[in-house]
């Protein structure tokens, strides 16, 4: 963009809102289990496993589309990815087998939700506004999702009991088909547009490939994502279980992940205007040294109703807390024009890290007969990662020091 765009705009209303319907209808999926297996007599493991490579194919499409996103302009990204996202809708409406589902709960749906979602808006706002703003306006999108949640995934459940579960998730590719209207905001945030006018730190996508890939602190920012995809979805799938193991009734396993979607939103915007005051690698040490902490607490001391409460508000301050500072690294560390693709890779690494966090509570589960394994084992894994977080060096690569100079 020419010029940058305030904080408070129809532009980055209108990005919030797509980032709000991306995240709300994929966190809605879940209360379609019961009755498509119900209807067609599967196993949970049939929808459960579309779900899940709905999570691989996000993170294996999500470099892709932030590529496309630099070099076409993230307006004809997110289109196509909404309308790939409607398509999965609408296939797994009609799905009568477990090919189908793979096919549209998963491909479609985790290729759609790459090319609309944080990994393509995220850079797309952090081009619009201007420098001083960026970590701020990094937090509000993430807080955007967060909020889609909370709000989209009740009228999912209506839609359900209304309408009955297909024309639910017809109704919902109707929706998703809404996110190709609001991409019209994000006009002129491509990674192009970053690159024009600043000819002395334009590069192909190749030298931004090598550059990033030979960096060593690059890989500190990807290995630290892979921690917070693994504890985030561990966390989100097995949670519900893991407290009904402890003979807590589902109420409060439904109240558990509801405030953990709620006190998300302020750690994103709390994250995301430290990160743009404070060392950002410093902060995401401390995120996860608190993730560390509350899961030793959580695990150590006698567990009742309470200490479930004040767990999940915890780690919903601390929930997606972690996405404005690295996302901001990535832009600090080699700038904007090929942000799309390099944050893809960092995200790609916290999708390999879900399908970790997820498979591993499952099959530890069915080998030890307990969670806890897991749960230590997550409060371990975010202690080094705090501390492998010191030892980033957040100044821009030399290529941009020299240019800046």
């Amino acid at each position: 963009m020419s010029q940058p765009v305030r904080l408070l705009s129809f532009s980055i209303a209108f990005a919030c809102i797509l980032l709000s319907l991306n995240f709300g209808l994929r966190s809605s999926m879940g209360f379609f289990m019961e009755p498509v297996s119900s209807e067609f007599g599967y196993g949970r493991e049939v929808f459960a496993f579309a779900l899940a490579m709905q999570n691989l194919w996000w993170g294996l499409f999500q470099p892709v589309a932030g590529a496309m996103a630099d070099r076409f302009g993230t307006v004809k990204t997110v289109i196509l990815g909404a309308f790939l996202y409607a398509g999965g809708l609408a296939v797994t409406a009609f799905s009568d087998s477990a090919g189908s589902l793979n096919a549209g709960a998963g491909l479609l749906m985790g290729m759609g939700i790459a090319a609309s979602g944080l990994g393509v808006v995220l850079p797309a706002m952090a081009r619009m506004v201007s420098p001083e703003k960026r970590s701020f306006a990094l937090g509000l999108g993430s807080a955007a999702g967060s909020a889609g949640q909370l709000l989209v995934v009740p009228v999912a459940q209506h839609f359900i009991a209304a309408y009955g579960w297909s024309n639910a998730l017809l109704l919902m590719a109707g929706s998703a088909l809404m996110m190709s209207l609001m991409a019209g905001s994000l006009t002129g945030s491509g990674g192009q547009q970053a690159a024009q006018g600043n000819t002395q730190v334009r590069q192909t996508v190749k030298e931004a490939l090598k550059e990033a890939c030979t960096y060593p602190h690059y890989w500190l920012i990807v290995v630290g994502f892979y921690v917070c995809g693994f504890q985030l979805a561990f966390i989100t799938v097995h949670m519900p279980a893991f407290l009904a193991d402890r003979g807590f009734t589902a109420d409060i396993a439904v109240m558990s992940l509801a405030l953990i979607g709620l006190f998300n939103i302020f750690g994103c915007l709390l994250s995301g205007s430290w990160a743009g005051k404070y060392s950002k690698k410093n902060l995401l040490t401390l995120i996860y040294a608190l993730r560390a902490v509350a899961i030793a607490g959580f695990m150590y001391f006698p567990m009742s109703s309470t200490s479930v409460y004040i767990f999940s508000i915890v780690t919903g301050l601390l929930w997606l807390a972690t996405v404005p500072p690295t996302s901001g690294l990535v832009v600090q560390l080699f700038g904007l024009p090929h942000m799309g693709l390099l944050y893809g890779i960092v995200f790609l690494s916290h999708q390999l890290g879900s399908f970790s966090g997820v498979w591993l509570g499952g099959y530890l589960y069915d080998t030890t007969g307990s969670y806890d394994v897991v749960w230590w084992s997550a409060c371990v894994i975010a202690g080094i990662t705090a501390l492998i977080h010191i030892f980033i060096d957040e100044r821009p690569v030399l290529r941009l020091r020299t240019a800046q100079a």
